[in-house]
This record gives structure tokens, C-alpha cells and sequence, in this order.
């Protein structure tokens, strides 16, 4: 097995494990001959490579941040849910409050808080921001955080892409008056997001509790969690109908077809 082969097991054997069970600050958790028996390589060719553990660390840090995720934000799965609450409603998207109370019901659905919360692999992507902190100035450092960078942009256009195409299917633009565009709604819920999130663990309550509400124009009472309503909140902030788009009953077919489309995965 060439150097560069035992590199490349060894980082990805490493990641896996980290991804299974969550990375803390210190990987101290992170045995180098566990990695050595998982990746299946000689211990020899290891050490050649890396003389010492914290210079394979070190290479594990760079590789984390390059292909770190803030776990499922907007995954497909959560956008399969989101499609099928507004399919259960199509027959109101004729009249302007049955609108209202589809795209309302379309941010009632939203599950990425529930289903973020208990991910190990947002609390390794939380870990390497808390472990980049720490790191002393030099190359380790540069590196990890230009790679971070790259993956909040990354993640960032694919959130706007996401809700873009779902405002525009129920005909909702960017409020003129707000000067911004999905990238700065994509970087709002991204941050009321971790910010919940960092609470959920001491203020257990937000992920299990829900307020019986009628909020955002929603056509009738219902289970609002807490992170559904910060997202609502910041939704209806920057979005309203769109004034130049005409429901007709062609538009209204199109948008179902559309949907369900979506909701097979197509």
C-alpha cells in the first residue's frame, strides 16, 4: 500500500468515526491505533507519515472542515415534508388568504430543528468552530478556518436556492424594501437555528413544547413549535406575495404537479 493510499484510509477511517459518534474540542477521545485498525494499514507506513499523534490531528482537523456539514438544514427529506403539508392544502391556493394560510402551513411544517438536534454531525460541526477558537495563529488555524468559510457559503447558497424555489412556486418575492435577497433570509435562519440549538441542550423545553396559535395569516389553530415560529417570523419579515403573478387555475395546476413532483423526489 503506497503513503498516499494509507493517508487517504486513514483520514477517511477517521472521519467515519468521528461522524458515528461526535468529535469534542480536544479529540482526545480519538485513538490513533483504533484508526490504525479500522483503516486497516500498516503501523509502520502510519508513523512514517505522521511521526506524531497531533500531526495526524492536525490533517484530521483540516479534513473535518473541509467536509463538514451543519448537519440536515434543508435536507431533502425535511423538504419532502414540507412539499407534502402544502399538497394537503393545494385547493386553497385560489383565493389570497387561502395562500396565506398555505405558505403559512409550509413554515409550520419545517422539522430541521427536530431532526438537527440529536445529529452527531452537528455537534461535530459545532465542536470544530469551538475547536478552531482555540487553536494558536499559524497554518493549522488559517487552514481550518478557510475551510469553514467555504462550507458556511456552500451552505448558505443552498438554503437560499431551497427557499427560492419555494417561494416563487407559491408566489412570494423578496419584500423591495428590505435591499437584501435569499442569501441574507439563508443566513438569518441559519443563525436563529444554531442559536436554538445551542439552547435546546440546558432549556430542554424548547425542542418538546408548542404554543396553540394562529400565526402569519394561518387558517386555523395548530401546534406551532418554537422554532417554527422564529422561522415564520423571519420569513414573513423579508417575503410577500408577489403582485405580478396571476393564480389561474393553469398556474394552480402547474404549482400542484410541481409539488408533487418534489415530494417523490423527482
Amino acid at each position: 500500500m503506497s503513503d498516499k493510499e494509507t493517508e487517504e484510509r486513514m483520514l477517511a477511517a477517521a472521519e467515519a468515526m468521528v461522524n458515528a459518534t461526535g468529535l469534542t474540542v480536544s479529540l482526545e477521545h480519538l485513538s490513533l491505533e483504533d484508526v490504525i485498525r479500522e483503516a486497516g494499514v500498516a503501523r509502520s507506513a502510519v508513523y512514517r507519515r505522521w511521526p506524531y499523534k497531533d500531526l495526524f490531528f492536525s490533517d484530521l482537523l483540516r479534513a473535518l472542515a473541509k467536509g463538514g456539514s451543519p448537519a440536515d438544514f434543508g435536507s431533502e427529506a425535511s423538504l419532502r415534508g414540507i412539499v407534502r403539508a402544502v399538497l394537503d392544502r393545494t385547493e386553497l391556493l385560489g383565493t389570497e388568504e387561502g395562500r396565506a394560510a398555505v405558505f403559512a402551513e409550509m413554515l409550520r411544517a419545517n422539522r430541521d430543528f427536530e431532526q438537527v438536534r440529536e445529529s452527531s454531525t452537528w455537534r461535530t460541526y459545532l465542536a470544530l468552530h469551538a475547536t478552531f477558537l482555540s487553536l494558536d495563529d499559524g497554518p493549522l488555524r488559517t487552514d481550518v478556518q478557510a475551510a469553514l468559510a467555504e462550507t458556511e457559503r456552500g451552505f448558505v447558497e443552498r438554503i437560499a436556492a431551497s427557499h427560492r424555489m419555494l417561494a416563487e412556486l407559491l408566489g412570494y418575492r423578496i419584500r423591495p424594501e428590505m435591499g437584501a435577497g435569499f442569501e441574507e433570509l439563508a443566513t438569518l435562519l441559519n443563525a436563529t437555528f444554531r442559536g436554538l440549538l445551542l439552547m435546546s441542550p440546558t432549556v430542554p423545553e424548547l425542542g418538546v413544547v408548542t404554543l396553540r396559535a394562529k400565526p402569519f395569516g394561518a387558517w386555523e389553530e395548530a401546534e406551532w413549535s418554537h422554532a417554527a415560529i422564529a422561522v415564520a417570523a423571519i420569513e414573513t419579515a423579508f417575503l410577500e406575495p408577489d403582485p405580478g403573478v396571476e393564480w389561474t387555475p393553469a398556474r394552480i395546476a402547474e404549482v400542484s404537479d410541481a409539488l408533487r413532483r418534489l415530494a417523490e423526489g423527482r
